[in-house]
């Protein structure tokens, strides 16, 4: 009882102080600044005080413990489960030291900033995301937490959201990580599969257990640990995700510093310590994460070397030192790379905190200190070979080209094949397809044996269409909006045709769907009557200045609509994969790319529309290198 009271403390204080955060007026900045202050003092005082505890008088045995399930039926349940081991004592401990000096250097860093109070919000939120993933007990538990460290990440990045690059950057960053997150829907798919269940961390420490399982499911088991590897390469900005990395440091420098510097960067090395026990006798998995690690460590560190921004260099280098974290982990020195964790995150967010200090004393010391480079060991290769590893270093490997080549584009030139669609003729091509799959539904017998495998991959599909035709819309916010929409029904008709159709599991999923739809779609109807001669996606029209209330609401919306944790379309998006059968391999994709692009597609509309330097002349507007 004593540790379920105090482990759930270690998620209630940052949410009791988010919630008191956001109840403060704009203009009262000491009391914001101090309730954030108050919350990650006395989180780290829990912390470390649990943590000696732990170790003393439990003698460091994992603890689990099993809070409430969301929802229960049948033989599905979505368990909320919090866990404590030296990986969630050591992740929490340095979340919780380095929030402490983040929010007390803020304070005086961020004074009289336009969005102060705005900062504080986002910071405290993303601490109560970092908290929930640490602890968490189980893939649902952690997924919640995931998700939230991506929209926190994207309100910190387009903290001056006047600004071109910073909300561009925003848009890219949060982009890569929900293409890396089809890596973990899929993990979480196979996994209902493989154990028939929810299965929660701990049980991953049962040996025998997980080795029976593989031996009669090698394939499935190969495939978990690929969609992990996915997840956590592109949430640590391993190959071929780097280059986001250094695009996130638009932000403040104290986000910057908590971020990408210190702690969220860091999450792919948790996810591949909290699931080692998984796949640590599977060879294959091994090798493939040491070699990711040795490859981006080999990599990120010429890039790391050519950089003329001080924030840059130590992206690549923080970069660098995470791969050779996953060649760690891979080795099976789970302590090592604990301690090396925490060690690079101190490092960065020192240097970060002090660069732009370090900056303006260098830039004075080398007129009186002047010493020539020592020769170094680039100029004993040959020329040719030098020269070429400076031109792609440079270039930064040209890992934003290859994104947008191989992931990007091929999605926008489908969607561009949909082109003719528009708002009023969408209802034209959706309603009947839809019809015609529910009288299919309710009428099987009339669908020949052979066809019925696969139909509901074809449902998925034409779901999957109509999304990449949203991400790529940029004449019609509405018709993208309704896009996801029609998407989200889609998929809910596809899965029916899997087993019995359960009213009330659908209602869950599409309840969420209608009602932040139709939110959505008031307020963008409001704005385009209201402003009809900027209202697409060519540009930034930056309409929060003037549509602040619209903006958040809206924005709560495109949450809701991407099945975030405060809809009940997250519950759900899991009920849908629970549904998918384990041959179902075209059906289990097509779906978790939807939900992933499908994401995308809502927070371009929301950036295009509302942030960025507003397109009116009579407010202050940046220019576009500023």
């Amino acid at each position: 009882m004593e540790n379920q009271i105090i482990i759930s403390s270690l998620v209630a204080i940052p949410i009791l102080g988010f919630i008191l955060s956001l109840l403060l007026p704009e203009k009262n900045e000491k009391s914001l600044a101090r309730i954030a202050f108050i919350t990650v003092s006395l989180q780290l005082l829990v912390i470390v005080a649990y943590t000696v505890y732990w170790v003393f008088a439990l003698k460091g045995v994992p603890v689990n413990i099993s809070e409430f399930a969301l929802y229960d039926h049948h033989d599905y349940q979505f368990l909320i489960d919090f866990y404590f081991d030296k990986v969630s004592a050591v992740y929490l401990f340095v979340g919780a030291f380095v929030t402490f000096l983040i929010t007390r250097f803020s304070r005086y860093y961020l004074h009289l900033e336009d969005g102060y109070k705005r900062f504080f919000n986002s910071i405290l939120f993303f601490f109560v995301a970092y908290n929930i993933t640490a602890l968490s007990g189980n893939f649902e538990t952690l997924f919640i937490g995931w998700e939230m460290l991506g929209i926190s990440s994207f309100l910190l990045i387009a903290f001056y959201r006047t600004r071109y690059l910073p909300v561009r950057n925003a848009v890219r960053v949060f982009s890569i990580y929900r293409i890396g997150d089809v890596g973990i829907i899929l993990a979480m798919w196979a996994s209902h599969h493989l154990w028939h269940e929810n299965i929660t961390f701990l049980k991953l420490n049962n040996e025998s257990q997980v080795l029976s399982h593989l031996s009669e499911h090698g394939g499935i088991g190969l495939f978990i640990a690929i969609g992990i590897l996915v997840a956590a390469a592109a949430k640590s900005a391993q190959l071929p995700f780097s280059s986001w990395l250094p695009r996130a440091m638009e932000g403040p420098t104290p986000s910057s510093a908590i971020f990408y510097g210190s702690l969220s960067v860091h999450f792919g090395v948790f996810l591949l310590l909290r699931t080692f026990p998984f796949w640590e006798h599977q060879i294959t998995a091994r090798i493939l994460i040491g070699l990711l690690g040795l490859a981006t460590a080999v990599v990120a560190y010429p890039i790391a070397r050519v950089q003329s921004s001080i924030k840059a260099q130590i992206a690549y280098a923080s970069i660098a030192q995470i791969g050779i974290m996953f060649i760690e982990v891979a080795l099976g020195l789970q302590t090592l790379a604990l301690i090396h964790f925490a060690g690079n995150a101190f490092l960065r967010t020192y240097q970060l905190l002090v660069s732009p200090s370090v900056v303006s004393y260098m830039i004075r010391d080398q007129f009186y200190h002047f010493k020539p480079k020592e020769v170094p060991i680039e100029d004993s290769f040959p020329k040719r070979l030098e020269y070429s590893l400076y031109i792609l270093s440079l270039k930064e490997w040209n890992l934003d080209s290859f994104m947008n080549k191989w992931v990007f584009s091929p999605i926008k030139k489908i969607g561009h094949r949909l082109d003719f669609l528009t708002p009023r003729n969408l209802l034209l091509y959706f309603l009947p397809l839809y019809a015609i799959g529910l009288y299919l539904y309710f009428h099987e017998e009339y669908i020949p044996s052979g066809l019925f495998y696969f139909l509901p991959g074809t449902i998925a599909f034409m779901g999957m269409m109509m999304v990449f035709k949203a991400f790529s819309e940029r004449n019609y916010p509405i018709l993208a909006w309704m896009l996801v929409i029609s998407n989200h029904f889609m998929i809910g008709l596809a899965v029916s045709f899997n087993e019995a159709f359960d009213y009330s599991q659908t209602l869950i999923y599409l309840s969420g769907v209608s009602f932040f739809g139709i939110i959505g779609y008031l307020i963008l109807e409001n704005i385009r009557k209201k402003e009809p001669d900027h209202f697409d996606m060519n540009q930034y029209y930056g309409h929060v200045y003037e549509y602040q209330k619209q903006a958040l609401l809206f924005l709560i919306a495109t949450l809701g609509l991407m099945a975030f944790p405060i809809s009940p379309t997250f519950i759900g998006m899991d009920l849908i994969f629970s549904h998918i059968h384990e041959d179902q391999y075209f059906l289990a994709f097509f779906d978790s790319l939807s939900f992933i692009i499908g994401g995308i597609a809502l927070i371009r509309i929301y950036s295009r529309l509302f942030l960025g330097p507003h397109i009116k002349n009579y407010h202050e507007k940046a220019l576009k290198s500023s």
